[in-house]
């Protein structure tokens, strides 16, 4: 409470004492749209497999638990627009059953053929795959959307969105028609997918830049989160740095990116999943096998590809590694469960005597870390949701949304451009390995908009369904997940090419829509090949 002393206003410590403080988890569940009916087996579509068996049923199985048991936990999920495209295509749910298919066979191979001393954790996998396929074709219909749209309806998660295709919004800036319509695509689509409209959005790669909170405005997004550079250096200074949200003066809320707990779940000297005792993630069976067993179960001898099965923990900087066992981990993951609830009750409680208002902490990580990259990340998840709820007085879980009804009145901030890849701008959606894409992608933007102001008025179902795959193209080719995949050099060629051949669709049938006249057939090939979006508003390019 305030009260006066020697002429001035203080805070009485009793204040202090009242004061509620909170921790937000988000996580971010995203993958670029891969999908190619034209192959019966193409390799990057894994990502979206081996996201699912890893990450995506270990998440669901752990919410599900919290309910069971009556625990109230909280977290935020992303589920971005292309993300749930893929998991509800019956083609690539088909392919899913089949890549969990094979992992069960490929552990049955090889609990008979690989060396005794691997045999116990090949079988592990094996168990881990069948329970997964039963999960998910069985037990939830091989609809991963649904069963997190029911979590959330019970309270159990709140689930925000992203802009359509994740495009790097500051650097489609050149055509603010671009960039309004992945956003209000974004809420279109999380609306079809969730029957409601999102409360929150996900900036891709958390990239901010002027004048965004203003078509965040017009999408109805109340908030986002920005890394913590972009919260500090906002004008005027923000009153409590990133352990407050603030408005911006186009409406939307914003909140920064903590960097403590972070640092230690993503450094890579100091994060939790670096500890030896944790599954090796590079080791993995269909590396090391001989071709032909491999080429036995997934049909092809001309390459190899990760299996899943990796038996082998992280054990030191070696090529000589030691067998993963299962309860070290576990033992592991419940430790680092325990240091990050410390570390958060002493940052908190430190906050919540210094601060006149209540602090909250936002740690906003990447889904498919948990799981995937870090294979007990899931767990980990899970005991701290646990001790968080149950054994601790200092701190609240919530979400940003919860957060912003309970504390409707926030200082008003221009944050500042920014975003959360390396050195805090640009630099990793535009250098020499990728600037030659943009050029491109400002010419197609203001070919979207002319065609759309062109045909605005249009009768013709040919017509729009062709200017809808304009559209389609468009946000394709805008991914920021091709620029990155340039920069690091991980599927450089698979990035360019499909950056390469997006914009080529793109074109033929911006030719097709002038004087070439509209062949049907090309464009109900390319609709069933790029056939996201099936209700896309494309007149929001004009």
């Amino acid at each position: 409470m305030l009260f006066f002393k020697g002429g001035r206003l203080v805070w009485s410590r009793i204040a202090f004492l009242m004061r509620t403080a909170y921790h937000a988890l988000v996580l971010h569940a995203h993958l670029p749209f891969v999908r190619h009916p034209e192959h019966e087996d193409f390799l990057e579509e894994d990502w979206l497999y081996e996201a699912v068996f890893e990450s995506y049923i270990p998440l669901l199985h752990i919410l599900r638990g919290l309910k069971t048991d009556g625990i109230p936990a909280c977290l935020t999920l992303t589920l971005t627009p292309t993300l749930c495209a893929m998991l509800r295509d019956p083609l690539l749910q088909q392919r899913c059953v089949r890549y969990m298919e094979r992992g069960v066979e490929f552990c049955r191979q090889q609990v008979e053929l690989a060396p005794e001393n691997q045999r116990g954790m090949i079988a592990f996998y094996g168990e881990r795959y069948r329970d997964a396929l039963a999960f998910y074709r069985e037990t939830l219909g091989c609809d991963i959307v649904g069963a997190f749209a029911q979590l959330q309806e019970e309270g159990i998660i709140e689930i925000i969105t992203c802009a359509a295709t994740h495009g790097f919004l500051p650097l489609l800036q050149t055509s603010p028609e671009a960039v309004r319509a992945q956003v209000l695509i974004g809420r279109d689509s999380h609306r079809e997918n969730f029957g409601k409209d999102p409360l929150g959005i996900w900036l891709p790669e958390c990239a901010y830049c002027e004048g965004l909170d203003a078509v965040l405005a017009e999408a109805g997004i109340r908030w986002f989160i920005l890394d913590a550079h972009g919260v500090v250096l906002g004008q005027p200074r923000p009153r409590f740095a990133i352990f407050a949200p603030y408005f911006t003066p186009g409406g939307p809320a914003f909140f920064g990116r903590d960097r403590d707990s972070s640092r230690q779940v993503w450094s890579s000297r100091e994060g939790y999943p670096g500890d030896p005792a944790y599954r090796d993630f590079y080791r993995d069976l269909g590396q090391e096998v001989p071709i032909e067993q491999l080429a036995s179960v997934y049909g092809t001898a001309d390459y190899r590809r990760y299996t899943g099965v990796k038996p082998f923990r992280i054990t030191g900087a070696t090529r000589d590694k030691d067998i993963y066992r299962r309860h070290w981990a576990m033992g592991a993951a419940d430790a680092h469960a325990s240091d990050f609830l410390r570390s958060r009750i002493d940052q908190l409680r430190e906050l919540a005597e210094k601060m006149p208002v209540d602090p909250i902490l936002v740690s906003p990580f990447d889904a498919e870390l948990f799981g995937h990259w870090w294979y007990e990340g899931p767990e980990f998840l899970n005991f701290y949701l646990r001790k968080a709820a149950c054994d601790q007085k200092v701190f609240e879980l919530t979400t940003p949304s919860r957060f912003l009804a309970q504390h409707p009145t926030q200082q008003i901030v221009s944050p500042s451009s920014s975003s959360w890849g390396n050195k805090g701008y640009w630099e990793v959606w535009l250098n020499d390995e990728n600037s030659w894409i943009y050029p491109h992608l400002h010419a197609a933007a203001r070919r979207m908009k002319e065609m759309a102001g062109k045909h605005l008025k249009t009768d013709s179902p040919l017509v729009r369904r062709c200017l809808a795959q304009l559209a389609r193209e468009l946000l394709l080719a805008q991914a920021s997940d091709w620029a990155f995949l340039m920069k690091t050099g991980t599927a450089k060629a698979y990035a360019e090419r499909r950056t390469k051949d997006h914009l080529l669709r793109f074109n033929k049938l911006y030719e097709m829509l002038g004087d070439a006249g509209i062949a049907e057939e090309t464009l109900e090939r390319y609709e069933k090949t790029d056939n996201i979006f099936p209700s896309i508003r494309w007149d929001y390019y004009a």
